[in-house]
């Protein structure tokens, strides 16, 4: 029988969720402003590592919160609530931060020792690595940089020259900055590109995500690092798509109708149209925790988490994607005229919740994939 593993951060002090819900007030203060400003202020940054939010897959050993799935899940979604692009620099932070668990301790000590740190970057290709004596020099340029601008340690996808795929760390001072990231959407999240040219990075400094092993003993370290992220973006839309639906409570509360003298509140088309959006949401966030609490058992008991609970967390989280979408639309168009000014938050919901629907992970292509295994026929499944 094999052995249980460690189940990680169960509550208590440092607990994550906690963390993520004492940091909700600056955060809801601050994002008019660092969206004006198109990255997050360096308040906001410090309350986040202060809170430990940006390095939540950091396993214990390291110092690190070793957050469970599940609440990772619960604090995306509590930052992204107070302002997307805040919870969404968050996730990014947070599953870079998951390459602890599979780099050499002492790598791993280096890069993510210092509380203080954080990472960030794209997992995609845009480089390439040649190797070298020592380790790998690394050229090349990548689009989605979400947080580069505050991250100490940056990554990015690169084919090496054997032809394999990693993710290589670099210093964010051997990084150039570009400034890209003009979006209708997450406008506060800097997701703008980087370059490495020619940038040295020493053996231990690169993670091929698809194969790489555990390092610690824990059931996070277990835990299918690629549906995690999948995990994880989802949780961001959840949040997100809850301020909306309750920015347009809060707006119908107080608002009459035009040719009208009851509030909006009182009109039955309001009422049905927030409790599909309520129904809507709820339900999506229900399937994506459950899914993943049932594939976090089976981790913590020391089993491999099947590709058919990979498969299920990722539908789960393909849904939550969709049905934040809709909710947060349904929630828009109930509100009214209101909510086209950019003094309410509702109208940044909405950008914000289309551009982070356009992510990789929760792509609506995804379904042909997950039909395909559903009817009992072959599928790719590398990438779940």
């Amino acid at each position: 029988m094999t052995a249980p593993l460690a189940a990680g951060n169960v509550g208590g002090m440092g607990d994550v969720v906690d963390a993520a819900l004492s940091v909700q007030d600056l955060v809801r203060e601050r994002a008019a402003s660092c969206e004006r400003e198109r990255h997050l202020s360096a308040e906001v940054v410090d309350a986040l590592v202060d809170a430990g939010l940006m390095r939540m897959c950091v396993p214990r050993e390291y110092g690190g919160p070793e957050a469970t799935p599940m609440q990772l899940v619960e604090a995306i979604e509590a930052v992204a609530e107070a302002d997307g692009a805040t919870g969404w620099c968050v996730m990014i932070a947070s599953t870079t931060s998951s390459m602890s668990c599979f780099m050499e301790p002492d790598v791993a000590r280096a890069i993510f020792g210092d509380p203080g740190v954080v990472t960030g970057g794209a997992f995609a290709p845009g480089g390439r690595a040649v190797t070298v004596e020592g380790g790998h020099r690394v050229s090349g340029r990548w689009s989605w940089g979400s947080g580069t601008d505050h991250a100490h340690w940056i990554l990015g996808g690169a084919i090496l020259d054997t032809g394999d795929f990693e993710l290589v760390f670099a210093p964010a001072e051997h990084v150039e900055l570009h400034d890209t990231w003009y979006s209708s959407g997450l406008r506060a999240t800097a997701s703008g590109d980087f370059e490495m040219t020619d940038v040295f990075v020493p053996h231990g400094y690169s993670v091929p995500p698809l194969k790489a092993r555990p390092q610690v003993d824990s059931a996070l370290a277990h835990f299918p690092n690629f549906t995690l992220l999948a995990v994880a973006v989802s949780s961001a839309m959840l949040g997100i798509a809850r301020r909306a639906v309750d920015e347009a409570v809060a707006l119908a509360q107080g608002k009459t109708q035009s040719y009208s003298s009851k509030s909006l509140a009182r009109s039955a088309t309001a009422q049905i149209e927030i409790s599909k959006a309520e129904a809507t949401l709820s339900a999506a966030r229900a399937f994506l925790l459950d899914e993943v609490a049932r594939a976090w058992d089976a981790a913590v008991a020391g089993h491999r988490v099947t590709t058919e609970a990979r498969a299920r967390i990722r539908l789960a989280a393909v849904h939550v994607a969709e049905s934040a979408v809709k909710a947060t639309d349904m929630a828009y168009t109930m509100a009214g005229g209101p909510a086209v000014f950019e003094t309410r938050p509702l109208q940044r919901c909405l950008r914000d919740i289309h551009t982070a629907s356009q992510h990789l992970q929760v792509s609506p292509r995804l379904h042909e994939t997950l039909g395909r295994m559903l009817l009992g026929q072959s599928a790719d499944t590398s990438m779940l």
